[in-house]
């Protein structure tokens, strides 16, 4: 634009400024005067500010924001040493933090095998570094919302609060739930001509009122002139698109500025840096191993990360499918090539361990170095660990935070002890929380899913979450926490699985690949690193029958041979007796004085034989009444007692016992009461740890029974582990079985779950175990778990595993099941609860329909969800079909409907017909009846020979056209037919057949026979006849379409016992006959006047069946020349719309499995008030979001109804007792008046709550769901035990193990920090000071004993 000359001879020139296209003036420099040097002013002042410098620059940071002033009031001469008492920091002037940069400068990470080295002899790796922007860094951490979230207060910034929103879930980016809508006007250019023209903007900023005003902006007028280049009309697309590739707008410039990721620029990425300009040999390697290629034009760098280790799937995946859908799958497994070249592929390891690592443990920690997800499959004791070390180990390097999640609360206690040495650990469970400022914490599933939802702020920090023991996924009642995680979590948070091994690896990895939408690196081994070998114990042996998961035969058949020779029956008739029945009366007392005799010369006889004896005692039935209880527990004991001296001799212990019950495990190790298995060393070494362990109790608590008892069997080396041991009782006997000091452990199958101590030897008691609701075989799956505590590796050569055989040796078919059959799959254990719904509903971006889609339940479905979609599209791509009448507007479309409407009420009249007892009087031989095919077209008419007795069968010959013509003669008819001549009664004879009427020929002398004799021919008996094909066969009440008024004249005899050729030929032409006459089939029975039926529904169908006729043949398409070709090409265009919405279904929400599910829970939240017609949560559904350790809705509805309130402290925790307490079956407590009528209120409101959810449609009985979420067995004994009875009183008072009594106290005091935490919300200060006086009640003595895995010992 050419200069304004102004009146003052200032010049300027007027341009546009920003994406705004605010107007601007810049002016130019003055014209030239003639003599220059007379502007120049005699005396120039210095300048207005000091030039800064970088020295200065830092000063004054430091001054104004590094250190913090003091207030000249507070710290004044006058107040020196006269007061004191006061904090520094709040006296302190501590200025606010300065506003966030927008950049700051982060190093760059590299692969370890392409680092430079510093030249120095430490070999230190200097990272580049570079200059990005914080949204970058901060990426991966999105809110659920659209504006980002501040940083909550410190005390909510591990648990997190019910009012923080959660972090955007990684995977659900491509929801339309996040979908960022922009502004109205930005697609098209009016909002910058509106601007100009002085309008308002269009973008209001969120919680603003208005926009920005910009003030009265004149209009300015101008005009724009494009000039075209003239060229064919063809060549005018491209032109535009020429066009619209160079050109510039303001839509694109805002569009720009309002994205939230900034783009990279082309000319950034193609700048190579000297380190990456040269490939090493590895990389070469790698590129050779995997085999693909990048496309043309990328550069190097691209090109060589780009590459992905490992193949998609195995070979025969690879051969099967195409390389699309290997493109698709997002399990990857790792290649074989890393562990031969590992050092060079990661020369700076993290962690270093003292032992060469196995090749699935280095595959996994390269890919940890590459910051991918993993999933590590491999049998128990084969070093999982690891990589969980090596995690939490790039955790601290890499200066973030690492997650150790496993599935219950002694796994978590002991991996804090191992890695408390190496690591900085945190611990978190439901009553313990240790150092959760630490770097690498521990916690349980559940804690971590409460983090997520509640939005806890450690969330941003964290860079590895690990999953120990996946396999509990098939968990029923837990098993959803897993998966509920999973999906939770945030992108920016790497996945670490560690799982036995299981058949579904991949399939689970590709689930968490799709929901996550990143890829997880599959490795693992099925190799043991202590081989097993498998044995049955039976009769004072050891057979082997199984040894590196193959089944011997020869052990199998020797055990067999063992057990047969043991019970054959003693060899009688040679002592003296006269006949063999003699011998057999007198067998029985013979028997019984024997075994008598043999029990008394066995009292002082060996092992052996007395076990022996009283296998024999158990095996035979008829000694059955001279055993005893005493006689039972006895040969248990010699029996235990043999097997441990058999594991003796062969140097196979320690051993662990797996007994499924908890009584078992006790009794069997009383019976054990004279059996030493420690020296005097170890008897010092446990009477040494037990009193340092038991010496933090006090007194009364030192001298429980089961302490004492359980003191006893130890020191004889001797050890009981399950559910029923107290705590701290539990961690002794597992630290000393790790010391070697317990020989024998009888324990049930939660110890191979939370406790790291192999053994020499597993036994199993039993190969059948009881599930809750009934008794059933071991799975697969649950052996290999418990058969892998054997093996101590480094210390055994192969680890030994023995099946007792008590009274029978296992079928091989079962023992092959259970020892070399594959595992249990992994299986969706997916439900919905209502704390899930109400926690996602209080986020309006996160919708529950998204965590429905993305559980593993859903992956089959959602997985097939592309291939569903292009068929629809191809569908909708079609041309559409339309139906020309010759008649003007076609009307076919709703004729086919009334015809589709007749039929459909014609078949449910004839089924009511059919089922009717008037029906089937009318069924009687010769009754023409029409049957069903299979092809609902042409059915088939028949007529009844005869109705079988007591059943509801009918004998029928039906005209079969479509049967082919080689079923028309059977063998079977031509076999009677040749053996029909020998079964004439005698007197009986043929006229030959020229002097034969035309009636004698059918109604000869048989005729006048009755049907009494057996049926001759084989149903279903098919053949032809006067030209027409036949079958005679049985036919149901539900085949027949209906019953014609026409009767024929059957002759049963000829048909079903002589199969007279003529009869079938008369009974075939008179079924002829009737189809003469023009029609398909004869006229039916008129349900209504001829079979006289009154059902008020059955006449109601009648007359709308009768009406569509009517309407019918009203039709002008009835009768049309074309009308059976128009009604077929309606009929295709129906089911193509059939096909269609079934797609669209397909494709919909209301396709889940659990909608309907989801549906009825909302209407329950909405019928109590949890949330409002809006699916808006209530003040009651955020109480109900607090509520983790009972049921959600019972709780809710206690607090809200006040039950608690006229209840003391004692009382209100002894009635909430029922929320946590587990066990079904239990003694009936004790309870004061007031605990009985707030139980009996209790149990009203959750019969109330029940018979809701049964009335909205959900499968819930309501006695039942009060018995399930309600159990009062404890309310007596934590009455007690708040009121400071001691603890060895409380145990008298049920029969409730002293570990379940334990267990129940401990949650109970995390069920009143949560009714603590409701209170406040609701703001019921009485029921605040209340619950927390009961947690104080509780917290006591040795139910709160700390963990020897915490303090140690």
């Amino acid at each position: 634009m050419e200069p304004i000359e102004a009146a003052n001879g200032l010049s300027f020139r007027v341009g546009f400024s920003g994406h705004s296209g605010h107007l601007r003036l810049e002016p130019l420099s003055t014209a030239e005067r003639a003599n220059p040097l007379n502007s120049v002013p005699d005396f120039i002042l210095p300048p207005p500010f000091i030039e800064e410098t970088e020295d200065s620059i830092k000063a004054y940071i430091e001054e104004k924001y590094l250190r913090p002033t003091l207030d000249i009031d507070e710290f004044s001469p006058e107040k020196a040493g006269r007061d004191w008492d006061f904090n520094w920091f709040d006296k302190a002037k501590v200025p606010l933090e300065p506003s966030l940069p927008r950049s700051v400068v982060v190093p760059v990470w590299e692969l370890p095998f392409r680092r430079k080295t510093k030249l120095s002899e430490l070999q230190i790796w200097e990272p580049q570094s570079t200059e990005v922007d914080i949204s970058e860094l901060t990426s991966g951490v999105h809110d659920s919302g659209s504006l980002p979230r501040i940083a909550g207060p410190p005390k909510d910034f591990l648990r997190g609060s019910i009012s923080n929103r959660p972090f955007r879930p990684g995977g659900l980016d491509d929801s339309n739930s996040f979908e960022r809508t922009l502004p109205d006007g930005v697609s098209n250019g009016k909002w910058a001509s509106e601007l100009v023209d002085g309008g308002s903007p269009q973008c209001v900023p969120p919680s603003f009122k208005q926009g920005l005003h910009l003030g009265d902006l004149k209009a300015h007028t101008c005009s724009w002139t494009v000039y075209k280049e003239q060229g064919p009309a063809n060549s005018l697309p491209d032109e535009r698109e020429r066009l619209a590739d160079i050109s510039v707008q303001f839509d694109d410039l805002f569009r720009k500025a309002w994205e939230d990721d900034k783009t990279i620029d082309y000319e950034e990425g193609t700048h190579l840096s000297e380190t990456t300009s040269t490939i090493s040999e590895i990389e070469t390697h790698e590129i050779d191993l995997e085999g693909s290629a990048c496309p043309p034009g990328f550069p190097l760098l691209d090109e060589i990360l780009s590459i992905e280790l490992g193949g998609v799937a195995s070979e025969s995946m690879k051969r099967n499918q195409n390389n699309e859908e290997q493109h698709e799958l997002w399990a990857v497994t790792t290649d074989e090539g890393i562990a031969d070249h590992f050092h060079e592929l990661v020369p700076d390891m993290a962690l270093e361990f003292p032992f060469d690592l196995d090749r699935f443990q280095k595959e996994a920690i390269y890919c940890l170095e590459r910051g991918d997800s993993v999933f590590v499959s491999a049998h128990t004791s084969a070093g999982k660990t690891v990589v969980a070390e090596y995690a939490f180990a790039l955790a601290s390097k890499h200066c973030t935070r690492a997650i150790y999640t496993a599935p219950i609360k002694t796994i978590s206690n002991q991996k804090y002890r191992d890695f408390c040495g190496k690591f900085d650990v945190g611990l978190l469970t439901g009553d313990v929380s240790l150092r959760p400022e630490a770097s690498c914490l521990i916690m349980t599933t559940e804690i971590l899913r409460s983090m997520l939802y509640r939005g806890a702020d450690i969330i941003r920090d964290i860079e590895w979450v690990i999953f120990d023991e996946v396999h509990y996924v098939n968990d029923a009642e837990r098993g959803v926490v897993w998966e509920e995680v999973i999906i939770m979590l945030p992108r920016h948070i790497n996945i670490i699985l560690l799982s036995a091994t299981v058949p579904n690896t991949m399939e689970f990895a590709d689930w968490i690949g799709r929901t996550k939408q990143k890829k997880i690196r599959v490795t693992g081994t099925s190799k043991r690193p202590v081989p097993l070998e498998h044995c049955l114990f039976y009769s004072g042996e050891l057979y082997r029958i199984c040894e590196s998961d193959a089944f011997i035969q020869q052990g199998f058949r020797a055990a067999k041979d063992a057990f047969k020779k043991k019970n054959a029956p003693p060899i009688r008739g040679t002592d003296g007796t006269k006949d063999g029945n003699t011998s057999a009366s007198t067998g029985g007392r013979g028997e019984k004085r024997e075994n008598f005799t043999r029990g008394k010369q066995n009292k002082h006889s060996d092992s052996h034989n007395l076990v022996k004896s009283s296998v024999n005692k158990v095996g035979n039935p008829g000694n059955g009444n001279g055993e005893n209880k005493w006689g039972l527990r006895r040969s248990e004991a010699s029996l235990w007692l043999q097997l441990i001296n058999k594991l003796a001799k062969k140097s196979l212990l320690p051993v662990v016992i797996f007994s499924f019950s908890k009584n078992r495990c006790d009794k069997s190790a009383d019976n054990l009461s004279t059996t030493d298995l420690t020296s005097s060393s170890e008897k010092s070494e446990i009477r040494v740890f037990c009193d340092k362990a038991f010496s933090r109790l006090k007194g009364s608590d030192r001298n429980l029974p089961q302490i004492l008892r359980i003191q006893s069997l130890l020191r004889r080396g001797i050890g009981v582990h399950h559910a029923g041991l107290l705590p701290i009782v539990k961690e002794v006997i597992e630290m000393l079985f790790c010391r070697g000091v317990i020989k024998v452990l009888f324990s049930t199958e939660t110890f191979a779950m939370g406790v790291n101590a192999p053994a020499r030897t597993v036994v199993f008691d039993s190969l059948r175990k009881f599930d809750g609701k009934d008794f059933r075989s071991l799975l697969p799956g649950e052996y290999t778990q418990m058969a892998g505590r054997a093996g101590r590796r480094g210390l055994d050569k192969f680890g030994t595993v023995v099946v007792m055989c008590r009274d029978e040796i296992p079928e091989e078919s079962n023992l092959k099941h259970v020892i070399v059959g594959s595992a249990t799959k992994l299986e969706s254990q997916f439900r919905l609860t209502y704390i899930m719904i109400l926690h996602l509903l209080r986020v309006e971006e996160l919708k529950v329909e998204d965590m429905l889609k993305r559980s593993f339940a859903e992956f089959h479905a959602q997985k097939g969800l592309s291939e569903t979609h292009s068929l629809l599209m191809t569908m909708l791509g079609q041309p559409k079909r339309s139906i020309e009448c010759i008649k003007g507007e076609p009307a076919i479309e709703e004729y086919y409907e009334m015809h589709m409407e007749a039929e459909r009420l014609s078949s449910e009249i004839a089924e009511s017909v059919m089922q009717s007892s008037l029906a089937i009087q009318f069924l009687s031989p010769g009754r023409v009846v029409v049957v069903k095919s299979q092809s609902d077209q042409n059915h088939f008419l028949g007529a009844v020979i005869e109705a079988e007795a007591g059943k509801k069968q009918y004998i029928v010959l039906v005209l079969r056209p479509d049967l082919p013509s080689a079923l028309q003669n059977s063998p079977a008819s031509s076999r009677l037919q040749d053996v029909k001549v020998a079964e004439f009664q005698q007197g009986s004879f043929l006229l030959p057949k020229s002097k034969r009427r035309a009636e004698e020929e059918y109604d000869s002398a048989f005729s006048s026979r009755k049907r009494f004799g057996p049926i001759k021919i084989e149903l279903p008996h098919c053949g032809s006849a006067s030209g027409m094909s036949y079958e005679v066969r049985r036919v149901e009440t539900t085949e027949f379409l209906c019953m014609c008024t026409t009767k024929i004249m059957v002759d049963q005899v000829r048909l079903l016992e002589d199969c007279s050729t003529a009869a079938y030929s008369r009974t075939v032409q008179q079924l002829l006959k009737l189809k003469s006459g023009g029609s398909k089939y004869p006229s039916a029975l008129d349900p209504v006047k001829d079979l006289k039926l009154k059902d008020v529904n059955l006449v109601d169908k009648y007359h709308k069946w009768n009406t569509l006729l009517q309407k019918m043949t009203e039709n002008k398409c009835h009768g049309c020349i074309k009308l059976a070709e128009h009604m077929k090409l309606a009929e295709e265009i129906k089911k193509d719309k059939e096909k269609v919405d079934e797609l669209k279904f397909k494709m919909s929400d209301e396709a889940l499995q659990q909608m309907p599910e989801f549906q009825g829970r909302v209407e329950v939240l909405k019928n109590i008030g949890c949330i409002d017609a809006d699916l808006v949560v209530q003040l009651k559904g955020r109480v109900a979001c607090e509520m983790n350790s009972g049921e959600e809705l019972i709780c809710t509805e206690c607090l809200f109804e006040n039950q608690l309130e006229s209840l003391e402290p004692e009382e209100a925790v002894a009635l909430m007792s029922a929320f946590v307490f587990q066990q079904r079956n239990t003694s009936e407590p004790t309870l004061t008046p007031k605990l009985f009528q707030a139980r009996k209120r209790l149990y009203e409101t959750a019969i109330k709550l029940g018979e809701l959810q049964a009335e909205l449609g959900l499968p819930i009985s309501p006695e039942e769901y009060a018995r399930e979420n309600l159990k009062f067995g404890l309310v007596e004994v934590v009455y007690e035990w708040a009121k400071g009875t001691p603890f060895a009183e409380i145990c008298e008072l049920t029969d409730v193990p002293e570990g379940l009594i334990v267990r129940t106290i401990v949650r109970l005091d995390e069920t009143c920090r949560e009714f603590k935490n409701a209170a406040a919300i609701m703001g019921n200060s009485a029921l605040h000071k209340k619950m927390e006086a009961a947690s104080n009640a509780i917290k006591r003595d040795i139910v709160f004993a700390a963990s020897l895995y915490i303090t140690g010992i």
